[in-house]
């Protein structure tokens, strides 16, 4: 009896620990890393560091002084010799280690075996990035860190770099405007796709950009916004008309751009490699970028009458495309659907667009027509997206790169106050001033009445 007791005694508070911890690791994966995950999982590095390299074919024959040194001095077996290793260190999110490879490895070797690193090690994934040539880093993530975003401390944002989503590796997906220009942006309806273009917008908001809107939903999605738009189109009608003062605007910068540097005039513009960058601050124009959602409506004709509308529509937006990163117009171009039969000119478009974001779509070949002719592989992870992880998508660049990444939520209501409290950051281009969207004025809600106290009769 005593030794039952005894062991109900001890028992007790291990069931509980136990509990918990499995508690904390269902609900609560970030505690759970930090106070149980990452001792484990760097025990488990230290002690079989040597054994998993080996198994995973990541040695090498040692080299001759060593071999010469280990028999002079020791009688143990000479052992492959793995990747030297760097310190380990520790983050919020998992572990980060640098290797050293040794000669005739590459790091595509490492990044084979990063399901098998995973294993051995007990993490959520592995991903391998290149250091410098022959060094590696190893980023090893505790838990899957889509489930619920939290975005890091510090990221590297700052004019036209937004922070807009999480990597899978938990490292911040930001959407450089300078360096990507223009995106198409693809997911089905309450797949996260507005979520998305709310962060560009309200991290747009607070700079010196000029926004421009095209929403043929009657503006719905961008009429929230309208504080802070330079221009909003709401119909296809509207933006046959707004598309070509776009087109003129990104010429008369290119005029600017040959009077400044004496080109010219008879040069065309195809022909000219500097942009606005170039030109001194106090005269270079605003940059612009221009949100088109719904982009097959702008595609789609009810009658014959409207297909040299729709032409020049798709042609206007395709001259954006080619010619307007060098004159500081960049697209954003966002839709439930894209793909060839949509007309002339879809498939011309969607090659000038350098960057590819596709959150949940309702069927396979608007997923190849987002990543299929950058990177095949990712048409599969794009079409696994579950409808359970509203925000989720996979997001790739013409480099052939690609990585799966998880807005957070932002409310509609924050968004929209966030672009309020910039209004006064609209810039002035008088070409716009037609097409500025009507912002009513918020009333002033009065106090509430004070109810005087009614006298107490004697």
């Amino acid at each position: 009896m005593t030794d039952i007791a005894t062991l109900l005694e001890v028992g007790g508070p291990v069931a509980a620990l136990g509990g918990g911890a499995a508690y904390a690791r269902a609900k609560h994966p970030a505690v759970y890393w930090s106070t149980v995950g990452l001792p484990v999982s760097t025990a488990r590095l230290l002690g079989s560091y040597a054994s998993v390299m080996e198994a995973c074919g990541l040695t090498v024959a040692p080299s001759r002084l060593r071999v010469l040194a280990v028999k002079a001095t020791t009688n143990r077996e000479i052992r492959p010799v793995p990747p030297r290793r760097g310190i380990i260190r520790p983050t919020t999110t998992g572990l980060r280690i640098r290797l050293r490879l040794a000669p005739g490895q590459e790091p595509a070797d490492v990044a084979a075996s990063a399901e098998r690193l995973r294993h051995a090690w007990g993490v959520h994934a592995v991903y391998v990035t290149t250091v410098k040539p022959g060094v590696v880093e190893l980023r090893l993530v505790g838990y899957d860190v889509l489930r619920r975003v939290r975005m890091p401390r510090k990221v590297d944002s700052g004019y036209l770099r937004i922070p807009v989503a999480l990597r899978e590796d938990a490292t911040a997906f930001v959407r450089d405007y300078r360096t990507m220009p223009h995106q198409l942006t693809l997911g089905a309806t309450l797949s996260g796709k507005s979520m998305y273009l709310r962060h560009l917008i309200t991290g747009l908001a607070p700079q010196p950009v000029a926004l421009v809107g095209i929403d043929c939903k009657r503006g719905v999605e961008l009429a929230p916004f309208a504080s802070r738009l330079s221009a909003l189109a709401t119909d296809p009608e509207q933006a046959a008309e707004l598309l070509p003062v776009l087109v003129k605007e990104m010429e008369d910068r290119y005029d600017l751009i040959k009077a400044r540097q004496g080109i010219a005039p008879d040069i065309p513009d195809e022909e000219i490699t500097s942009d606005i960058w170039g030109l001194p601050e106090y005269e270079r124009p605003t940059p612009i970028v221009l949100f088109v959602d719904e982009v097959a409506e702008l595609f789609l004709i009810a009658t014959r009458k409207d297909e040299e509308r729709r032409d020049e529509m798709v042609t206007q937006l395709i001259r954006l495309a080619q010619l307007g990163r060098a004159a500081g117009i960049y697209l954003e171009v966002c839709g439930q659907r894209f793909g060839a039969e949509l007309g002339k000119g879809a498939t011309m478009l969607r090659a000038q667009l350098t960057g590819r974001v596709c959150h949940r779509v309702n069927d396979e070949a608007s997923a190849k027509m987002a990543l299929g002719d950058i990177a095949p592989e990712a048409v599969v992870a794009a079409c696994a997206i579950a409808p359970e992880r509203p925000g989720l998508a996979v997001a790739g660049d013409t480099s052939g790169g690609w990585s799966r990444i998880r807005t957070p939520y932002l409310s509609l209501g924050d968004a929209a106050e966030t672009c309020r409290d910039s209004a006064h950051l609209v810039p002035d281009l008088p070409a716009l001033k037609p097409f500025r969207p009507y912002v009513p004025v918020r009333p002033v809600e009065s106090p509430a009445p004070q109810v005087q106290p009614r006298p107490i009769a004697d």
